[in-house]
């Protein structure tokens, strides 16, 4: 795809197929009021998001992508580039002529996406020295080398340009180079690099790996936490937080004690960041016992900047000012979430309006930071810090007991979403049964990726069999959600991550029969992921998993080619899995 040409967003719903709905009771209450944090936002965004507006206006609705305008770096000083904007010629309504804007375009931008240039990985070689040994079939690993190979293709550094001028572009100066998603999406991404690096241990790419970790580091030096992206328009929300996860896989590969040394500081300070403030909630449970989880809540209420033009047509019916800013609040949260967007976080599915983020407490999330303090505690004692590797070991037990008194129900052998009843989260709340959310989403079974809860094997007993009776395993994989709303984080599609942490759960509780379970899904994921190459010749964002060999869509852009974490996980799991030679590998 060329990234420089614009596309329509593809928002559409249909009607949701049966679903369990709340209680009039249990459901959240609709608020109105908005009086969180706020980041501020630059001038040059503000600008380009203008520029974004009279784009869509003068150019049209069609192929049009509001994330390419607030890509765009500067040719010249933004005062400079304002006034001749300014100066444009205008039509009797109002209107910049088209020929004229492009010219523009032209003379003040450069491309979205020239600011980040290709940067030869140095530890890449075409077939690394014991490359997925277990893989024996001859076609399954003459295409996973085409797997491997595409990290050349997704490599980047960021421009001389950036640093001389950082004003002039929403790109960051990461010190190092980096590996990106792909197409639209031109600059690192934070719970991406998860399964890239995993992908990149699988090559035996170790530096590229800790190349992508140092990046991730700087920004929580430079802004408190890591950004969802390394963009000036991301500083207001993270993503979910596997950044300790990242760099234990490379210490396990490596055993490099200065990297476990050097990120120590640093992801403590992300775990307070993401266990205090707008972050925390307190739970009171039926013994009256308090406990400290985790939401989704970005430090945002406007539209997002990279689809500014599209949130403001979302919100367009909402006439209330506090209502619209809340709304905006919880579009920026569910993005903050990485499922942006799906069923699962909206009050009324599918009324878009309705979505809820802040007012629940998610599963997955918790589960992250369960295995943040286990990863913390970890590398604190391998670096023979063992006050603080105690001190998580402690609020690693703190938080199971939690997740465990809060999420998990073990009559339907899932974890479930909690929905509050109050998002300003003032004091504890009190816990209601009626308050978990009772659909089925595949998150309910991502605690199983974290070792506190693979371990135990009548839980994992009971969360396997739940699994294979929820509907969610489909003929290419794990759907996200049971409800086709449209979004792209429902059904149809499954994701690989998604995939990967349950696979990866499964395999490691040592039960045989979870781990054939996991090599089942294993099997369909990569047998999918390998015929949509064969018949489109990429990776895809997202694979359709109602059936072999087709990729997905739905939600606010076309779909995505590339594409990193898919890349990732696919030879994740020929990692762990292999192929034997008379497994056939199409459909």
């Amino acid at each position: 795809m060329n990234s420089n040409t614009p596309f329509f967003p593809l928002l559409f719903f249909s009607l949701l197929l049966s679903i369990p709905t709340f209680s009039e009771s249990s459901s959240p209450s609709p608020f109105v009021s908005d009086s969180g944090p706020v980041k501020p936002t630059a001038s040059l965004i503000s600008f380009l998001e203008q520029l974004q507006e009279t784009s869509l206006k003068t150019f049209g609705k069609s192929n049009f992508d509001p994330k390419l305008y607030v890509d765009l770096p500067l040719k010249f000083e933004l005062s400079v580039t304002k006034s001749a904007f300014d100066r444009l010629p205008k039509s009797r309504n109002g209107s910049i002529y088209a020929v004229d804007l492009r010219e523009y375009i032209n003379i003040y931008f450069e491309g979205a996406g020239e600011d980040v240039v290709y940067a030869s990985p140095e530890d890449f070689v075409s077939e690394p020295k014991g490359f997925l040994p277990k893989v024996k079939n001859p076609e399954v690993r003459a295409w996973a080398l085409e797997v491997h190979s595409l990290w050349k293709n997704l490599s980047r550094k960021v421009s001389g340009q950036v640093r001389k001028q950082p004003e002039l572009h929403t790109l960051l100066p990461l010190p190092r180079p980096f590996v990106i998603p792909g197409s639209r999406f031109r600059e690192v991404y934070y719970w991406d690099s998860y399964w890239v690096i995993r992908g990149l241990l699988a090559s035996k790419m170790y530096d590229t790996a800790k190349s992508i970790v140092t990046n991730l580091i700087f920004l929580i030096e430079e802004y408190g936490f890591v950004l969802n992206g390394a963009r000036a328009y991301y500083t207001n929300r993270s993503q979910p937080p596997l950044l300790s996860a990242m760099i234990c896989e490379i210490y396990k590969r490596t055993g490099d004690l200065e990297l476990a040394r050097k990120s120590l500081p640093v992801l403590i300070k992300e775990h307070k960041f993401w266990s205090s403030g707008i972050h925390k909630v307190t739970i009171q449970d039926v013994k009256a016992r308090n406990h400290t989880l985790t939401r989704y809540y970005a430090m945002w209420n406007k539209p997002r900047p990279e689809s500014s033009t599209l949130d403001e047509k979302l919100a367009s019916n909402i006439s209330d000012v506090s209502e619209k800013r809340q709304f905006y609040r919880e579009v920026a949260s569910t993005a903050e979430s990485g499922w942006d967007f799906s069923s699962r976080w909206m009050r009324n599915p599918p009324d878009f309006t309705t979505l809820t983020t802040t007012s629940i407490l998610p599963v997955e999330l918790n589960a992250y930071i369960l295995g943040m303090e286990l990863d913390i505690s970890f590398l604190a004692k391998v670096t023979g810090n063992s006050s603080i590797s105690k001190r998580f070991t402690k609020a690693s037990h703190t938080r199971k007991k939690a997740i465990e008194s809060v999420f998990w129900n073990a009559e339907m052998g899932q974890w479930f979403d909690y929905w509050l009843s109050n998002r300003t989260c003032e004091g504890a709340e009190t816990w209601k049964s009626s308050r978990q959310n009772h659909r089925v989403f595949a998150s309910n079974f991502i605690p199983l990726w974290i070792e506190s809860f693979h371990s135990d094997t009548v839980l994992v007993k009971k969360a396997a069999k739940s699994l294979k009776k929820s509907g969610l395993l489909q003929p290419a994989g794990i759907a996200t959600t049971l409800t086709n709303s449209g979004q792209q984080w429902d059904y149809p599609n499954g994701w690989a991550p998604i995939q990967h942490m349950i696979i990866e759960g499964l395999a490691k509780s040592g039960l045989k029969e979870a781990r054939l379970i996991a090599e089942d899904i294993a099997v369909r994921w990569i047998r999918t992921n390998y015929v949509t190459f064969k018949k489109t010749g990429t990776m895809h964002e997202k694979y359709n998993v109602q059936k072999c060999g087709y990729f997905g869509g739905g939600g606010e852009y076309v779909p995505q080619t590339g594409f990193g974490w898919s890349n990732g996980v696919v030879l994740a799991l020929l990692e762990e899995f292999g192929w034997p030679e008379d497994l056939t590998i199409n459909c």
